[in-house]
């Protein structure tokens, strides 16, 4: 393990300790516990949802079909 260090709020800190202290634990376990959850649970977010108006409604019928004319270069 590495030690690190975290700045939190004041409420969120005594939150802590309290949590802590009914489970019987230490405040570094439950931010392990939290952040090993937040780990398994966190899903990258998609660079593009293919979401878009382009007017046309049969898209995915041509695009089997047509191809782009290439531009040229300058």
């Amino acid at each position: 393990m590495q030690r690190t260090t975290i700045v939190a709020p004041e409420q969120v800190l005594q939150r802590l300790r309290r949590m802590a202290a009914q489970r019987g634990t230490s405040m570094a376990d439950l931010i392990r516990e939290a952040l090993e959850a937040k780990v398994e649970t966190d899903h990258p977010r998609p660079r593009s949802l293919g979401l878009g108006a382009s007017g046309h409604t049969d898209t995915a019928q041509r695009a089997g079909s047509e191809r782009p004319t290439p531009r040229p270069w300058r």
